[in-house]
């Protein structure tokens, strides 16, 4: 079966990471906005001199993520290499994470937002937008939170705009999703955030699909997106191990999906598959795959019931394992389990197209092909 565990959220309950977390952000405003100016300058120049300008508050962010985010520099490189489009690499692993709240929004779009809204500049608009993601002080009450933990929210801190543009945009694209669902609107679900985000919800409702004064952002957008296409792309990560750690977490394993990128069924988006889905009958007995820890137990939209385990550390980095559209939880949070331990029920809750168990392997905070770990090929 085909479930919607597209590059979803990291799955930490701590740090709020799971999708549709309970404390998620308010609802988007329901105003009809002009279109968003652009802020872009000099583009060529930001562009060269911005690993430069951006080095102390990259480094800040990226050592905030701790236990978090990993940095998306492997060990012994730059970190002010440039990625793409001339922007500095250690914002890869912010972007994936932002993007992660949802399906429809990539690492890519949001880093071709931030470019077309500031050209990745940290000023102040003339209308009082700040920061690289031209956040107002009104918008950011509603969007922003200290997602790198140095203990201030601020629209000038590049980590926390790049997660509050996510959170914004994922909002936003639920619900137009909801309209297109409804059939009230349609259209590419990409191009009706973009247009939600530029106009307003309603002015896209009022039109019944992408409005013309929603557009030339659009067009801007899009022209600016494939020069930040390789932030779509997990970054390399070392083979999984040389024989099997972790235990089958169902009886058989029938793979009915494989990790690696695919269109999802439901949205239509392509995205990373971030786990691997295993036949398994409603109701069917799911087990930790390895003795660990409980950090997450609870109902999300997208991955139904979810169980997150962490499993402590492997050549010291970080490994956890997550069990999504389960029909029962059998764990709670802070519960130690064993290898073989009941953590749920299969079932088919969240965005799912039938019973199955939705398998994810996350080794140094970066998702991973769970088949290697469980001695499956791979």
């Amino acid at each position: 079966m085909s479930d919607d565990s597209t590059v979803e959220a990291r799955p930490q309950a701590p740090h709020d990471d799971s999708p549709e977390a309970p404390q998620g952000p308010p609802p988007a405003r329901e105003s009809t906005p002009p279109p968003r100016k652009s802020r872009r300058g000099a583009g060529p120049f930001t562009l060269l001199v911005l690993p430069g300008l951006l080095t102390l508050s990259a480094v800040a962010g990226v050592l905030a993520l701790t236990g978090g985010l990993p940095v998306d520099v492997s060990p012994g490189a730059d970190s002010g290499t440039s990625a793409a489009g001339g922007v500095n690499d250690t914002y890869g692993p912010w972007l994936r994470k932002a993007a992660a709240g949802c399906t429809v929004v990539t690492p890519a779009l949001l880093a071709a937002q931030i470019d077309q809204l500031s050209g990745w500049r940290d000023d102040t608009g003339a209308s009082g937008e700040q920061g690289i993601a031209g956040f107002t002080d009104a918008e950011w009450r509603s969007w922003g939170r200290d997602d790198d933990g140095n203990g201030n929210s601020s629209p000038r801190d590049p980590a926390d705009a790049v997660m509050a543009l996510g959170r914004k945009d994922c909002s936003l694209a639920q619900k137009v999703t909801d309209l297109r669902t409804e059939g009230t609107v349609t259209g590419d679900l990409v191009d009706l955030t973009l247009a939600a985000y530029a106009v307003g919800t309603d002015t896209v409702l009022r039109a019944g699909r992408v409005p013309d004064g929603a557009l030339t952002y659009l067009a801007e957008v899009k022209r600016l997106l494939p020069r930040y296409e390789v932030f779509d792309k997990e970054p390399p990560s070392e083979a999984g191990p040389a024989s099997a750690i972790l235990a089958a977490p169902v009886t058989a394993l029938t793979v009915t999906s494989p990790y690696g990128s695919r269109q999802h069924p439901l949205t239509g988006v392509t995205k990373l598959h971030t786990g691997v889905d295993f036949a398994a009958p409603q109701g069917a007995p799911v087990t930790a795959a390895r003795d660990g820890r409980v950090v997450f137990a609870a109902m999300t939209k997208a991955y139904g019931n979810r169980v997150v385990v962490d499993h402590g550390t492997i050549e010291g980095k970080r490994l956890e394992t997550t069990y999504s559209h389960l029909s029962a939880l059998d764990v709670t949070v802070g519960q130690s389990v064993r290898t073989g331990t009941l953590v749920g029920r299969a079932g088919s809750t969240g965005l799912s197209t039938g019973p199955h168990l939705h398998f994810e392997v996350v080794y140094d905070g970066y998702y991973a092909d769970p088949q290697p770990w469980l001695g499956t090929g791979g």
